[in-house]
């Protein structure tokens, strides 16, 4: 990107996705912190030529970023659901053969320990797939952010007249006059540009 360095690693700024737990029970819901009260903007220093961005905040906040989170979350929730249901299978044979296993004939007692140990096969499988797909979608969602957000910081910075422009976190910010932070403007560029409706191509 030219006329702008942005110190960043997007990898990290959309919701992480749990390992999808074994146990039927155990899907647990997403913790949210709450919303800090707003602040007015501090202006931005006359003749600066450094600022910089929270990209974890542009990503939670904007509209671009919440919708991808949403897109993550529905395909977490939509696995955790199909592997409920696979482990109560699982469970109800465990218990089928543990309860009745003494009285059934070798062949069906047999039989069923086979198929426990399918389940358990198919189980262990679908948790990696599952976990590969959720690690899959979030990496394609970054990659299409990270598309959209660039290009907005590249023309905030030149709006600005800056030399250069870095990520808080990634750069290891301790203290910055608050003018600096131009987080904000980000999200609102962002979402300014999310809410035009694409032109219609020429003919």
């Amino acid at each position: 990107m030219r006329g702008v360095v942005v110190a960043a690693s997007l990898a990290l700024l959309l919701s992480a996705a749990p390992v999808f737990a074994q146990t039927a029970g155990q899907t647990q819901p997403a913790q949210t912190a709450p919303a800090p009260a707003p602040q007015p903007p501090a202006p931005f220093p006359q003749g600066a030529k450094i600022a910089f961005v929270n990209l974890q905040q542009i990503a939670s906040q904007s509209a671009d970023g919440k919708a991808a989170n949403a897109r993550v979350q529905a395909l977490i929730q939509k696995k955790q659901v199909e592997g409920t249901e696979k482990t109560k299978t699982l469970q109800a044979n465990q218990q089928k053969l543990q309860q009745s296993g003494a009285l059934m004939n070798e062949q069906a007692r047999s039989q069923l320990e086979k198929e426990i140990e399918r389940q358990q096969r198919e189980g262990e499988r679908f948790q990696q797939d599952a976990q590969a797909e959720v690690n899959e979608l979030q990496q394609e969602l970054q990659n299409e952010f990270q598309k959209r957000l660039f290009p907005i910081l590249e023309q905030l910075s030149k709006e600005k007249g800056l030399q250069i422009l870095f990520s808080a976190a990634d750069a290891g910010v301790i203290w910055a006059e608050p003018g600096l932070d131009l987080t904000s403007d980000a999200i609102k560029k962002l979402d300014a540009a999310a809410a035009k409706p694409s032109s219609p191509p020429k003919q």
